[in-house]
């Protein structure tokens, strides 16, 4: 079956063509990565659960780079000479059915990659290749104003955490659960935004 057309999704489609997604695309490779993509994205829910974080920080953890499937420009690769925007893509097909949180959580997260290395001067050392490439193509570290202006963000915590569960999530060969785990969680959150069931 061909899944609907972003356009055409509804909140009660949209869990399906997400899982659909990660369905038909997770096995590609993530960015030079010891992970495929849904592994990436899976780890990086499985790690916010394992925490004890809440529904809303792991469903954004599992969909922050949905964008590299949805984006109109395709793919990163490391041979690229120009940034995707993927961020924005994701955010795009998620912002009807998902609360601001979330989709900040999606938009923001290679901000948050620039924010975190212009005021940590350890972080930079912990990114892999892949990512240091990318964030070349991101426009590198903010500046000053760049970095007051972000910490004005009403969700600068939860975008920042959703960031370094991000990091993380590129742990060749560990085991966590399937999409469908986090299917309910999803619905429950596009549920509750969506106002279905509402009386």
């Amino acid at each position: 079956m061909t899944p609907p057309k972003h356009d055409a999704l509804s909140p009660e489609t949209i869990v399906a063509f997400l899982g659909d997604i990660f369905e038909r695309r997770g096995g590609e490779e993530y960015l030079g990565e010891p992970v495929t993509m849904a592994e990436h994205m899976l780890q990086g829910a499985c790690l916010a659960e394992r925490q004890g974080e809440a529904e809303i920080i792991i469903v954004a953890a599992l969909l922050h780079d949905i964008g590299h499937f949805t984006s109109e420009f395709g793919m990163f690769s490391m041979e690229d000479t120009h940034d995707k925007h993927h961020e924005e893509a994701g955010a795009r097909v998620l912002e009807r059915f998902f609360p601001s949180l979330v989709t900040d959580c999606v938009r923001q997260h290679v901000a948050a990659k620039r924010y975190i290395c212009a005021t940590d001067p350890n972080y930079f050392a912990q990114l892999s290749e892949a990512s240091v490439h990318s964030l070349k193509l991101q426009a590198g570290p903010m500046d000053s104003a760049e970095v007051a202006a972000f910490q004005k963000h009403p969700n600068l915590r939860e975008i920042v955490r959703v960031r370094h569960l991000d990091d993380a999530g590129k742990i060749a060969g560990m085991v966590t659960p399937e999409f469908a785990h986090y299917a309910p969680m999803l619905q429950r959150i596009v549920d509750a935004h969506c106002g279905v069931g509402a009386n």
